[in-house]
């Protein structure tokens, strides 16, 4: 059971399905174009068109393996559980939540580190350098109120 959790994620406006509709209708528009002009006699147009719409495809299919990138991260009554997602490849980090330090970013475009015996996890890409302070503080504070619910439940 999570005690509390997080999920910070990319701001995208179009699903990956949306995109490809999308380029669909762009496609068929930019081809339509180019096959009035190769009826026309002006073939080299519809060769633009192709390496146009292959560029365009090719952004898109970036944009839409990333659109759902994210970071979960979970304070579990046994640990600090973070994921992460990227593309097609998803990791797995379990910290000991009563032994993990929140770091804040160091710099302006730094990552929050998570750090529990020797091992260490950034968070926060999708977020901005005001949220990303913010969300450092909310999380060292759930820590510690964590640590004073289990030394209470101890003593």
């Amino acid at each position: 059971m999570a005690a509390r959790e997080w999920t910070l994620k990319r701001n995208c406006s179009l699903s990956p399905r949306q995109l490809a509709l999308f380029y669909a209708s762009l496609c068929l528009a930019t081809f339509l174009i180019a096959g009035l002009f190769a009826v026309r006699g002006v073939y080299y147009v519809f060769h633009f068109a192709l390496l146009e719409m292959a560029v365009v495809g090719a952004v898109f299919l970036a944009y839409a393996r990333h659109a759902g990138d994210r970071e979960h991260i979970a304070l579990t009554d046994d640990c600090l559980l973070v994921e992460l997602i990227e593309a097609e490849r998803a990791r797995q980090f379990r910290l000991d939540r009563h032994l993990a330090r929140v770091e804040s970013p160091s710099s302006r475009h730094g990552l929050i580190g998570l750090e529990a015996f020797g091992m260490r996890v950034e968070v926060g890409r999708f977020l901005t350098e005001s949220k990303r302070r913010e969300f450092a503080r909310e999380l060292r504070q759930e820590l510690r109120q964590e640590r004073r619910r289990g030394l209470a439940a101890a003593g």
